[in-house]
């Protein structure tokens, strides 16, 4: 049956992963210093009276980390669940996206152009592959704090502008990176298929092979079945009951 399955989990090794995990935590730290419900220390500050910005930000990172989770999770059962898991993911990511571009223009400022030195000294950062076996938990968050420090000089400034835009660019480039995700899992689909069609494919083999080792009925010729009464086991017809036809094992 191990044939049957595609090995899930795995998420913990993925660049997609390691940031969404960067994201969210820095997008609760961003929250925390930037956004205040109190009007007197609102200043270059985002005013949020109900806390309802800090809510949907905050959130929309989770979904987007937790998503890649639950989908990589439920690829050995359903391939189809996994693509749309991780749309989920690249969706909530979009909007969290949104909301650091609307923060910025509330502060009558511009998103840095992908041409400007700052996001492409962001861009240009390489990811360390994560090669981690066993105490994965721990060494995931490792990995993604280590990884988190070759953004800290724009992610530790005191400028929140710059700060988001830095955000901005992260978020983008996971986004692209999802995107490619998603094509794979659905190219690796396309040519293997998923649990559904490989157990029906199962079932047809089955029998297949069935009807290889089962006579044929004596009365109408069909496949005979194995089955039980109250003196045993004997081959009784696949047809039954319109045909009646038995045979002794």
């Amino acid at each position: 049956m191990a044939d049957l399955f595609d090995k899930r989990g795995g998420f913990r090794k993925l660049h997609t992963f390691t940031l969404a995990t960067i994201i969210q935590l820095e997008t609760l730290k961003f929250c925390r210093r930037f956004l205040t419900q109190d009007p007197r220390e609102a200043g270059a500050k985002f005013y949020d009276p109900k806390g309802r910005q800090y809510d949907q930000m905050t959130q929309a990172a989770r979904s987007g980390r937790q998503n890649i989770i639950e989908g990589s999770e439920r690829s050995a059962t359903s391939k189809d669940t996994e693509m749309k898991l991780t749309d989920v993911a690249r969706g909530s990511l979009s909007e969290l996206r949104g909301d650091y571009e609307i923060w910025i223009l509330d502060n009558d400022q511009l998103p840095w152009s992908i041409h400007s030195p700052e996001a492409q000294a962001i861009n240009a950062v390489s990811l360390d592959p994560a090669t981690f076996t066993d105490d994965m938990v721990h060494e995931s968050a490792k990995h993604a704090l280590e990884q988190r420090k070759k953004y800290a000089r724009w992610l530790d400034n005191d400028d929140p502008l710059t700060v988001a835009n830095a955000m901005l660019i992260i978020i983008g480039r996971v986004l692209n990176m999802l995107k490619s995700q998603i094509a794979a899992q659905g190219a690796a689909f396309e040519e293997n298929g998923g649990f559904s069609e490989r157990l029906t494919a199962k079932r047809i083999e089955a029998r297949e092979k069935q009807r290889e080792s089962s006579p044929e009925c004596p009365q109408c010729g069909l496949p005979m079945r194995r089955r039980k009464s109250a003196k045993g086991e004997f081959w009784g017809c696949s047809a039954f009951p319109d045909c009646k036809g038995i045979r002794p094992i």
